[in-house]
């Protein structure tokens, strides 16, 4: 458990004045407004400006140790903060996994919120709709030209009751209740964004420099996991804002993004027909979406979920043996809306059913991707640039995924799927029903 901060909850002096706006209006940074029924502060727990999404050319970087061995962040802050051309101190941020070993059962929530109000009406919602196991503020200290406002940030560790689920007649099991106590934090209490929801892990993340956030919240001393997740922001046309910056997340998904989703507006009306409330209004945000609802609730290989979001070419369908043609043709039937477009690269963390960390790039690959294993085989890196990993690691082999083909690694197993042969090729595929069809 991190000990109490010192420092106070609003690192400036409250606003007085509130305004009702929209998005598409200006908002000064730190001022009080309330967007489509809820307040915040904005660039804080509501964008500032009103932007509908972001566009980015950022850095990301991320390892795992497959033996387990936990470490605190500091080598992920030398990854991450060697490429400092690919960000401009408007957002940075991190995930850690395997971070709270005597509370893993529970959910952590980590919250920005505006203020110690603010943190009561989430208190509040969480006491009526689940057990509140413990609770605490994150360390968080001074960081000398890191400007305000800052938000308090707080964790709470949840169980789901045990009659929570029979009184809730949509929702299925505590997975699903627990996210729709996300949506509701975020979509109508004032003044609160949660930034994480997962078991054993947690996301941290603000407005500034790499470099800056991890001493913000002293990750290179205070934390440890086995795997660990870094962003570093460079928006080119929106402002930076603490709720913006990435990793973003959803129960144990957490998402690194580098590019532009084109397909935004698809992708979103996709996912908010399935229940999820894009709140944010950023790209990335949906994506993370993606990942929960076809892995987790419709249980989807990794593999085939990629296959899924960054499909084959129709051209390169036709090649392919009858079976996995037939399969690559249906999942692109059956998710079009979940395939993301544009330029991207992305890295993906998750406890699910294992911890494994996932690194995808687009079916053109119009933003870099570089993996790596450690001299010894225990750890796994993936970065944007090579640069990031050589920093702080002899490695054994380096590679390059191919287009839109995930490296998937995995604890306790290393690297299960390198991202350099055909996706369908990598188990026995067959379709249910279909008698005279052999894979």
């Amino acid at each position: 458990m991190s000990e109490r901060s010192c420092e106070p909850a609003y690192g400036s002096r409250p606003f007085q004045d509130h305004i009702i706006t929209g998005y598409g209006r200006l908002g000064r940074v730190g001022q009080v407004a309330t967007i489509d029924g809820k307040s915040g502060r904005l660039g804080v727990t509501m964008p500032p400006n009103g932007f509908r999404k972001d566009i980015e050319a950022c850095g990301i970087a991320g390892h795992i140790n497959v033996d387990g061995t936990r470490e605190t962040g500091k080598r992920v802050i030398d990854m991450i903060t060697t490429m400092t051309d690919r960000e401009n101190g408007l957002g940075a941020g991190y995930a850690c996994y395997g971070l709270f070993p005597d509370n893993a059962d529970q959910y952590c929530i980590q919250l920005l919120l505006d203020d110690m109000e603010a943190k009561e009406r989430v208190e509040e919602l969480f006491k009526r709709r689940a057990d509140i196991v413990a609770d605490e503020r994150v360390y968080t200290r001074h960081v000398k030209g890191m400007g305000g406002p800052y938000p308090l940030i707080w964790r709470f560790f949840l169980d789901v009751p045990e009659d929570a689920i029979a009184a809730t007649p949509h929702i299925k099991d505590e997975d699903d209740y627990i996210v729709d106590i996300v949506m509701e934090v975020n979509s109508a209490i004032d003044g609160a964004f949660c930034m994480s929801s997962g078991k054993n892990m947690a996301v941290f993340k603000g407005n500034g420099w790499s470099y800056e956030i991890g001493e913000f919240y002293d990750l290179a001393e205070r934390y440890k996991g086995y795997m660990w997740l870094s962003h570093s922001r460079f928006p080119t046309n929106t402002p930076g804002w603490w709720g913006g910056a990435h990793p973003f997340n959803i129960l144990d998904w957490s998402l690194c993004h580098n590019g532009e989703i084109t397909s935004y507006g698809t992708n979103k009306r996709y996912v908010e027909m399935w229940g999820y409330k894009c709140t944010l209004l950023t790209d990335s945000e949906v994506v993370t979406y993606l990942w929960d609802l076809l892995c987790r609730r419709h249980n989807m290989p990794k593999l085939l979920a990629s296959v899924a979001m960054a499909p084959n070419y129709y051209e390169d369908m036709d090649r392919l043996p009858e079976v996995q043609r037939r399969i690559a043709e249906g999942l692109r039937a059956t998710y079009g809306r979940a395939m993301i477009n544009g330029p991207f690269s992305i890295l993906v963390g998750t406890n699910r059913p294992e911890p494994t960390m996932i690194a995808l790039t687009d079916r053109k690959k119009l933003r870099p991707m570089i993996a790596a294993t450690s001299e010894d085989g225990a750890t796994v890196f993936a970065a944007s640039e090579e640069c990031a990993i050589q920093r702080v690691s002899d490695t054994e082999n380096v590679w390059a995924p191919v287009t839109g083909n995930p490296v998937i690694v995995q604890l306790n197993k290393g690297v299960i799927w390198k991202g350099l042969d055909n996706r369908l090729d990598a188990k026995r595929l067959r379709i249910e029903g279909d008698e005279g069809v052999k894979a």
